[in-house]
């Protein structure tokens, strides 16, 4: 049997808005586009000519861009960047950039790299991502740079490296990668997925 709690009665509600008024807190909003359009360009691409497409904003970057506030912002076959400027919104409970953003920005820049190497029709999935963290991020930061490069190419799975670095130089964090290359008519990881009854 489930109990509810009872509803906060007026004093419990006007000394809760009380609180909240006396903390300094903080609200963001932003906005993104369908990310079924540059699903639908993907299948129809060159990766490194989708991916620039998303650089020059003639398609929509991916949502997950827009949550975390980074974003892709160059392309070159085997290369691929990612900037983000480091902000209380990526923080963790200890007062710093959380490990799942660093990991996030890495693995980005890997799978893209390796998608910029592929052609129309192809298709990539990640299979892993090891990440070491370097040094602390903080909103002092300043701007990140994540570049992924390509190490190996195959034809069936693809290697990949990322590093992220200040504007000095400081490197912060380093990530490998392998992915998984789809090839038209063959079935991509979501047909292993338990399917519902």
């Amino acid at each position: 049997m489930t109990h509810l709690s009872p509803l906060p009665d007026a004093g419990q509600a006007a000394e809760r808005a009380r609180d909240l008024a006396r903390r300094d807190l903080r609200q963001r909003t932003y906005l993104w586009e369908d990310p079924a359009i540059s699903g639908a360009a993907a299948r129809e691409m060159a990766g490194a000519d989708f991916l620039a497409a998303m650089v020059s904003g003639a398609l929509p970057r991916p949502p997950v861009t827009a949550a975390l506030d980074f974003g892709i912002v160059s392309v070159q076959p085997g290369t691929v960047a990612f900037e983000m400027v480091p902000s209380e919104i990526h923080y963790n409970p200890i007062g710093s950039v959380h490990g799942g953003v660093i990991a996030t920005l890495c693995d980005s820049a890997c799978g893209c790299a390796v998608h910029s190497m592929l052609a129309a029709g192809l298709r990539y999935t990640s299979l892993d991502l090891s990440v070491k963290f370097l040094r602390a991020v903080t909103a002092s930061t300043g701007r990140l740079r994540c570049v992924g490069t390509v190490t190996h190419l195959g034809s069936r799975t693809a290697l990949a490296q990322a590093t992220l670095s200040d504007e000095s130089g400081t490197l912060y964090a380093h990530a490998t990668s392998s992915c998984m290359i789809i090839r038209p008519g063959a079935p991509g990881p979501e047909a292993s997925e338990p399917r519902p009854a």
